[in-house]
Order: C-alpha cells, then sequence, then structure tokens
C-alpha cells in the first residue's frame, strides 16, 4: 500500500470565528414568538484545543461543548449532543429511535462499536408488511405501529456510558432536559420539515398538538418548547433507561403502537402492531468488532452488520484502491467513483442483513481479492448497466457476476449524524436516527417523542422469489441499514478523520465520497463536505445536486453513457480531523439543512 502523502493531512490555514457555548433562550409561552431571543451562532469549521463537537444544529454541539468544558469525555460529550438533538432535530432522532456509535479508545488505539438498531417485534415474520398476499403501500406502512421497531438509542446511550464514558446518564442529559424545558429558536428547516408532514402529523392529535402549536406550522424565529420531553428525560435521569425498557413508558410506547391514537375524523388507517413489553425489557445493544479495510495505508473503521455501512463504503474504496484519484480529471474520477458505488450497491443488496439471522460474508466483502475482482468490471470509455448483478465474495472470479441483482429498498432520508472528540485523544461517530423526516408520525402520549418506522427499512417482499433477501422481516430482527460512522486510523493508529451523515442509501456515497475528496483530492476537510454531491446506488440513473448537474461536467459524464437526474440535497456531513499538538479541525456543512455547527472547547483566536 502506498502511504497517504504527508501534505494532504497538514494543518490547513483557517479563518476560524471564536464561538460561544450560548445560553437558552428566554422563556416564553409554546411556540410563542421571541423577539429578543438569538440562535445560538452556526459556523461550518472550528479549530482548537480541548476537544470539539460537530452536529447539524448549534444547540445540540453546544451541549457536547458544555459537557467536554466540565471534564466529560467524547462520549459524555456524544450522548449529551444526540439527547439534545432529540429536542431541536426531533424529525431525525430521539429516543423513539435507534442508531450505530464507533468509538476510538486513545489509550489503547482501538476502535469498538455498538449496535443501537431497532428490532422487530418477536411476533413478526416475513409478511409482515403483507395483506391478501401484496405488500401494503408504503406510505400506509410507514404511518402506522406496523412500521415501529424497539428502540436503541436510550439503550445505546446508557452502554456507552457504562462501557467508556466519565459521567452519569442524568449528567449529560441536564443541557438536552433544559433546552426542552426552556426552548429553542425555530429556524427555516425546522419549519420546513414541519409543512412537509403536516399533512400527516394532523392525523395524530398528540403529535399535532406538539409540533402544531395552536394548530399552526411554527413560525420561524419563535421559540419552541417541549416540556414533556424534558419530563421523559427527567425520567430516564432519575430511573435510568428501565424506565423506557420496563417501567410506565415502556407500558405508554406498547400501548401507542398497538393502539396508534388516530384522529377518527382523518380518516386515517393506522394500522396497529404488535410491540410487546417483552420486546422492550429484552432488547440489547450489541458490542461487536467493527468492519475493517485499509486505504492508502490508512485503516477504515465504521459498522459492520446490521449495517452495511461499514462493508460497502470499503469494498468500494476496495475497488478504487488500484486507481490513482489524486491524478484522475474530475470526468475520470467521477465516473470510477460512481462505477464502484454501482458494483458494491450490487454486492450489499445480495448478501447483507442482520447477521444473527443471516450468514453475512463480511470478510469476503471486504477483502482487497474480491474488489480485485469486481473492479475489473469498470471501462474508463463505458458505463455498466443497472441493475448489476452481484458477485459472490466466497468465490471470486474476475469480471464474474452472478443472481439475480436485488433492488436497493427505500431508505428515510432524515436521520443525524453527529463527530465529538476530547482532550485525550478520544473520538466518538455516532449516527441515530427515526428513519424518515418525522419518523411513523406518532407521537407517545405526554412523552414528547416520535416513534421510528424502522421496520421499513426490510424489503416488503422479495424481489425474485427464487432467490434469497436477506433484507425480509423475521422476529426480533434487526433491518438493514447504510449508516457509516466512520473512523479513519493513520499507520500508528492515531485518528486521522472522522466523520458520518444521514441521507439513507445515499449516507454510504456521501461519507465516500467525502472522504476520496479529503484523502485523493486534496481537499481541505470544510470543503470535501461542502462540494456538490452524486449519489449511485445500482439505479438506472445516479442522482446529482445542482452544482454537478448544472455544470459541464454532467455533459462529458453522459458521453461515456452515464444518465443523470437531480436532487437538490444529499446527506448532511460532520466530521473531525486531528492537527497537531492536541488540536482538533471540527468541520460540518456550509449550506445543506442549514447549515451545521462546528465548535471546540478552546477555539485558536
Amino acid at each position: 500500500m502506498r502511504r497517504p502523502v504527508a501534505r494532504k493531512f497538514a494543518v490547513l490555514a483557517v479563518t476560524t470565528a471564536v464561538v460561544s457555548v450560548g445560553a437558552a433562550a428566554p422563556p416564553t409561552p409554546h411556540g410563542e414568538k421571541a423577539p429578543h431571543s438569538r440562535p445560538a451562532p452556526k459556523t461550518p469549521v472550528a479549530v482548537g484545543h480541548g476537544g470539539a463537537v460537530s452536529s447539524v444544529d448549534p444547540d445540540a454541539t453546544a451541549a457536547g461543548i458544555e459537557v467536554l468544558r466540565k471534564g466529560g469525555n467524547a462520549v459524555d460529550a456524544a450522548v449529551a449532543t444526540a439527547a439534545a438533538l432529540g429536542v431541536t432535530e426531533p424529525y431525525s432522532a430521539g429516543v423513539g429511535g435507534g442508531g450505530y456509535f464507533v468509538y476510538y479508545d486513545a489509550r489503547s488505539r482501538t476502535v469498538h462499536t455498538l449496535d443501537g438498531r431497532e428490532t422487530a417485534p418477536l411476533t413478526a415474520d416475513s409478511g409482515l408488511f403483507l395483506e391478501n398476499g401484496a405488500p401494503i403501500p408504503f406510505a400506509e406502512a410507514v404511518s402506522s405501529g406496523l412500521s415501529v421497531g424497539t428502540p436503541g438509542t436510550p439503550a445505546t446511550w446508557q452502554r456507552a456510558l457504562d462501557t467508556w464514558g466519565t459521567r452519569s446518564l442524568g449528567t449529560v442529559l441536564r443541557p438536552a432536559e433544559r433546552l426542552a424545558r426552556d426552548g429553542f429558536t425555530v429556524d427555516a428547516t425546522f419549519r420546513a420539515q414541519t409543512a412537509a408532514n403536516e399533512t400527516r402529523f394532523r392525523y395524530f392529535p398528540d403529535t399535532a398538538e406538539l409540533f402544531l402549536p395552536g394548530g399552526e406550522l411554527p413560525a420561524v424565529g419563535s421559540t419552541f418548547k417541549n416540556p414533556d420531553l424534558a419530563r421523559t428525560y427527567r425520567e430516564l435521569s432519575r430511573k435510568g433507561v428501565d424506565a423506557l425498557y420496563r417501567g410506565d413508558i415502556a407500558r405508554d410506547i406498547v400501548n401507542t403502537v398497538n393502539r396508534p391514537p388516530v384522529d377518527p375524523a382523518s380518516g386515517w388507517n393506522a394500522r396497529p402492531g404488535d410491540l410487546t413489553r417483552r420486546d422492550l425489557a429484552t432488547y440489547r445493544t450489541k458490542l461487536q468488532a467493527p468492519s475493517k479495510t485499509s486505504y492508502r495505508g490508512l485503516g477504515f473503521y465504521s459498522m459492520a452488520p446490521s449495517s452495511s455501512g461499514g462493508t460497502t463504503v470499503g469494498e468500494a474504496l476496495n475497488i478504487l484502491e488500484r486507481t490513482d484519484l489524486s491524478r484522475a480529471s474530475d470526468v475520470r474520477y467521477l465516473h470510477r467513483f460512481i462505477e464502484a458505488s454501482r458494483i458494491a450497491f450490487a454486492d450489499r443488496g445480495r448478501w447483507v442483513g442482520d447477521p444473527a439471522f443471516e450468514d453475512v460474508p463480511t470478510k469476503g466483502l471486504l477483502s482487497q481479492r474480491f474488489a480485485d475482482s469486481r473492479a475489473c468490471l469498470i471501462k474508463d470509455d463505458a458505463v455498466l448497466t443497472s441493475p448489476v448483478a452481484p458477485g459472490d465474495p466466497r468465490d471470486p472470479a474476475p469480471c464474474a457476476t452472478g443472481g439475480t441483482a436485488a433492488p436497493t429498498t427505500y431508505e428515510g432520508e432524515s436521520t443525524t449524524h453527529l463527530t465529538t472528540a476530547d482532550r485525550w485523544g478520544n473520538v466518538v461517530s455516532y449516527t441515530l436516527t427515526i428513519e424518515q423526516t418525522g419518523g411513523s408520525g406518532i407521537t407517545v402520549p405526554g412523552r414528547g417523542f416520535l416513534l421510528n418506522n424502522e421496520l421499513t427499512d426490510f424489503s416488503f417482499a422479495p424481489a425474485n422469489p427464487a432467490v434469497h433477501d436477506p433484507n425480509l422481516p423475521g422476529p426480533g430482527k434487526r433491518p438493514r441499514s447504510s449508516m457509516a460512522p466512520t473512523i479513519v486510523l493513520d499507520a500508528h493508529d492515531r485518528p486521522v478523520v472522522a466523520l458520518g451523515s444521514p441521507g439513507g442509501a445515499t449516507i454510504i456515497t456521501t461519507v465516500l465520497q467525502t472522504l476520496t475528496n479529503f484523502l485523493d483530492r486534496g481537499l481541505p476537510l470544510v470543503d470535501a463536505i461542502a462540494a456538490p454531491r452524486a449519489s449511485q446506488r445500482n439505479a438506472a440513473q445516479t442522482e446529482l445536486e445542482p452544482g454537478l448537474y448544472d455544470s459541464g461536467l454532467r455533459q462529458r459524464l453522459e458521453a461515456i453513457g452515464h444518465s443523470f437526474r437531480e436532487n437538490p440535497e444529499i446527506g448532511a456531513t460532520t466530521a473531525v480531523q486531528r492537527l497537531p499538538g492536541g488540536a482538533w479541525l471540527a468541520a460540518a456543512e456550509k449550506v445543506r439543512r442549514g447549515g451545521g455547527s462546528a465548535m471546540v472547547v478552546h477555539p485558536r483566536r
């Protein structure tokens, strides 16, 4: 393997504004205009010492910084940030969802992961989303009790704190509890997301009461409060997460899933689920080894199945290993990136599912031998025709494909990602979700949080009944995910960069493109994040953001044979980069989702 070019990891000259944590907005009635309140400042990049936090929201980032300033470590800060995102990004994450937690331990220089994915009820079978032998309409499945999996986020928080943290759950929940009680300032993104879900939110009176205060969309600049969620956090602080898995909150979740509180006048058929107290009481996170591959002399660590993120990003990197992307033209770089993504998604669809139920050849998918057998399909003057059939990682043969291609199942593009680092050198990359924006649309009455619709990540039915589908529902099974929280280590097992993104299946291509922009193309981290994106997922067309769709590159790629459609926004990355002398660079989006928020404990002035 070639060693990474040193200049690519040199400290970049960055003009960084001094950032402040900021105070909560002054108390106002729920949803009332707060003319004197100001949102915490947003900046997409920050450089300094003492630790770093990057998320999509300034109040959430500030919560993590607060914990770091008080002596907490990266794990403590990650849980604090995630809990605050449950307040300010309730349509993307919260205690009603799940996710994947990747942790780098600076003392041992090792990477560990927690699988906190939601699980299907123990009564579920492969026909979960079938009626009269046919799949029910997707939208009807989403906003129903059928779509709700057992939440994994609270268990993930507790397991992470117990295993690697230094603070109690009650301590790290305090900033989020305060934020829920006192409120945050509504921005244009929050209002737009509410508007996009307004119709189905009105199906459920508790959801409408919370997110449509006074029956109206929350106004930009108003203060949004969630006293029910503040009380939920307070209960978790006092009683621990057993309150949600075995206590009164568990009872309320089960009742809500099995008898969705729908407005009869809406006419909506909110199909009931079949979640039980046993499903919650027996839920466990999985402490497991990360997926691992090497690229350009660096070690890439991410989530192994049940997520497909680590194996699919890893396979695509291995396919690209033999191409010098640093010297490639823009057209050749994008062509190779698109084709590697197409092939990796073909193999993902055939082989990846919950390893507790499926024989997933993780080692084979991440082998260089298998990647080389697939890379030979790529030609610089032609485009592969999707859907590409999968290869066989158990017995790789050059340029061989076999079986029937599996279509990429839809995954909600909401979700959120955060990255943290501390003064001791520990790092966390954490992606969490309630699936699509607004999840199931069902709020647990009196608890202040939305339930996930994660089970719609399962295949509703096999694409081809003659071919095994590893992503069909099953009792207690985790649906396949694309989340790819990633930590990259150098040859001495020290962090280079940690990153991740929301975006459903586009997470994989977003992480892959950001990494290659940063490591191969030499872009500063914040610019690698901001660069316009492409996403190919073994489909007939590749999605392009406007910056590429409206450029001359599109026509040059079309001349080779590519076909494109426009996607206004793909992903929302956050990242941290280790700099010399114990400093950190935190980076986030400049524009996507209204821009992200990067902060450090002690900024360079």
